[in-house]
């Protein structure tokens, strides 16, 4: 090989090499993206807020963040923009969001009375929150999951979670609960109950399926969903404790149709393969 060749190989790869490195890259992967990163901004700001003791607006921003949640994954789908690193950002700020936010909250307005112990409820919440984390993340690889199981999750999502550990927030903006020191003995087992329920096998319902519905339940959705809006902004704690408690109570309908749809799947799996030799 002679000089000449060899330079036009080097320069080649140059060329390769920064064509590679300023590679345009798509506007739809990057506002899903946007969205998470604007979320986790909320989330940490929460922790801020509780540290100066302004736990409304503290509380308020982790269901910004649970709202841009909701957003961001959706968003990624409509464009087509979903992308290994956006799941792995996505992961990590809902830690933040869901699992750090939370505990912190909750330990400056109420478990820190308990010394230690309250401690270790709140590192029970984010530990649990990252669990369930990493298990929603193994879980997506699993060829074998049968098509009726995207209609639940296992155990709480991180957003359902954060937005029930924060019970007790609503119900203290409401004068039901004076002061989060003097309810901490019933609060800790509480948020260890919300903890558990995260990384336990409960099947909770779902609702990513929900991707069309029948067109003339599209007025009544629509109408349902302004009703929410205004009720959100209109009374928030109320309108969070109710959607709490009927979180709660779906959780034994969630359970009773999972083992009704397991139990019809055995069966077709049954029939399908004949009687024994």
């Amino acid at each position: 090989m002679d000089e000449s060749s060899e330079s036009t190989e080097v320069s080649n790869g140059g060329e390769d090499s920064r064509q590679g490195r300023f590679q345009m890259v798509p506007v739809r992967f990057l506002l899903p993206n946007l969205i998470t990163l604007l979320a986790l901004c909320s989330g940490v700001t929460s922790i801020r807020l509780a540290v100066e003791g302004r736990y409304e607006l503290a509380v308020a921003a982790v269901m910004l963040a649970v709202v841009l949640d909701a957003v961001d994954g959706r968003l990624a789908r409509l464009l087509k923009g979903t992308s290994r690193f956006g799941a792995e950002l996505d992961s990590l700020a809902d830690f933040v969001n869901f699992g750090v936010a939370p505990a912190i909250l909750l330990y400056t307005w109420s478990l820190n009375s308990l010394k230690t112990a309250g401690w270790v409820i709140a590192l029970v919440l984010a530990i649990c929150c990252a669990l369930r984390l990493a298990r929603f993340n193994v879980a997506l690889d699993d060829p074998h999951k049968p098509a009726w199981s995207s209609r639940f999750f296992t155990g709480a999502p991180a957003p359902a979670g954060a937005g029930l550990a924060l019970l007790p927030f609503y119900l203290g903006f409401l004068g039901l609960v004076d002061d989060g020191h003097d309810f901490a003995i019933l609060i800790g087992p509480y948020v260890v109950g919300v903890a558990l329920l995260m990384v336990s096998r409960v099947p909770t319902f779902s609702g990513k399926n929900m991707g069309s519905i029948p067109r003339e339940m599209v007025l009544p959705v629509l109408g349902l969903a302004a009703f929410a809006v205004i009720m959100l902004i209109a009374f928030p704690w109320e309108f969070l404790t109710v959607v709490s408690l009927v979180y709660l109570a779906l959780i034994p309908v969630s359970m009773r149709s999972h083992s009704q749809l397991k139990r019809a799947d055995a069966a077709r799996s049954e029939a399908s393969a004949g009687p024994g030799v």
